[in-house]
């Protein structure tokens, strides 16, 4: 495995028709090895980025504490026989200082946008950032991230980018809690309490009894909403954040 440690080493390196994985901030579990594998599958070469991107981050709190284990990284990685990893800094992936940016004026705006304002500006940026530098005929994304996921989709479509968006499944726990980086900072009852997050939003009938559920069950809850057939929720436990999606039965 190559690792290019900015953005001209990516340029000097990378073809046309490198298939890219975003792993997105790193902090690496099954989930996004799950990309990993899913690319090394359908393709001859795989590049993977990590980069703690400050712009989608709404508070410094969260970026300050978020785990950077990059030696850690780059062993699973290696060891998933990933051909290059990306790993550049904000400098120079934001020369500009962030002045210029992609926004959405209306998905994005809502659910995650809405509790997070300046979100999705700082996603669809570096994405869009990351695409060029790589040069990807594939890009791969955990359906985990449903809004995000839909909103790439659209920015590609927008912008004429020959890049094919790839959905993957979203990896769970025996107990059904999703994949996610921030787990790790749940304390042990919490992280008890958490696998009962996919369970309620899964089983209820609608999103209010699906709220009520959560709350009796001691999460506070950002929202649960329905859109596109699926139920989407993010919720708060111990002060860490957790967002999931469930594709919506016939009778909810």
């Amino acid at each position: 495995m190559i690792c290019l440690p900015g953005v001209k080493s990516a340029v000097d390196r990378l073809a046309p028709g490198s298939r890219w994985v975003r792993a997105d901030h790193g902090a690496l579990h099954d989930g996004h090895l799950s990309l990993v594998r899913r690319s090394r599958e359908e393709n001859d070469r795989t590049l993977v980025s990590i980069f703690v991107n400050p712009t989608q981050f709404d508070e410094a709190a969260d970026l300050a504490a978020y785990p950077r284990p990059l030696e850690r990284d780059k062993e699973m990685l290696r060891a998933e026989g990933v051909d290059d990893l990306l790993v550049p800094d904000a400098r120079q992936l934001y020369p500009d200082g962030y002045r210029y940016r992609v926004t959405e004026t209306d998905r994005s705006l809502t659910l995650e946008g809405a509790c997070r304002p300046g979100h999705f500006d700082g996603v669809l940026t570096v994405v869009l950032k990351l695409l060029q530098l790589a040069a990807a005929e594939r890009a791969y994304f955990g359906e985990k991230d449903w809004q995000q996921l839909s909103l790439i989709r659209g920015l590609v479509e927008a912008f004429f980018l020959s890049t094919v968006v790839v959905a993957c499944s979203t990896v769970r726990e025996a107990d059904g809690l999703a994949l996610s980086s921030r787990n790790a900072r749940l304390a042990p009852p919490d992280r008890r309490k958490a696998a009962a997050f996919h369970r309620l939003l899964s089983s209820s009938s609608s999103v209010d009894a699906a709220r009520r559920a959560l709350r009796s069950a001691g999460f506070d809850v950002d929202y649960v909403e329905d859109r596109d057939q699926r139920r989407l929720g993010a919720v708060r436990l111990g002060g860490v954040r957790l967002i999931d999606n469930v594709l919506m039965r016939s009778d909810q």
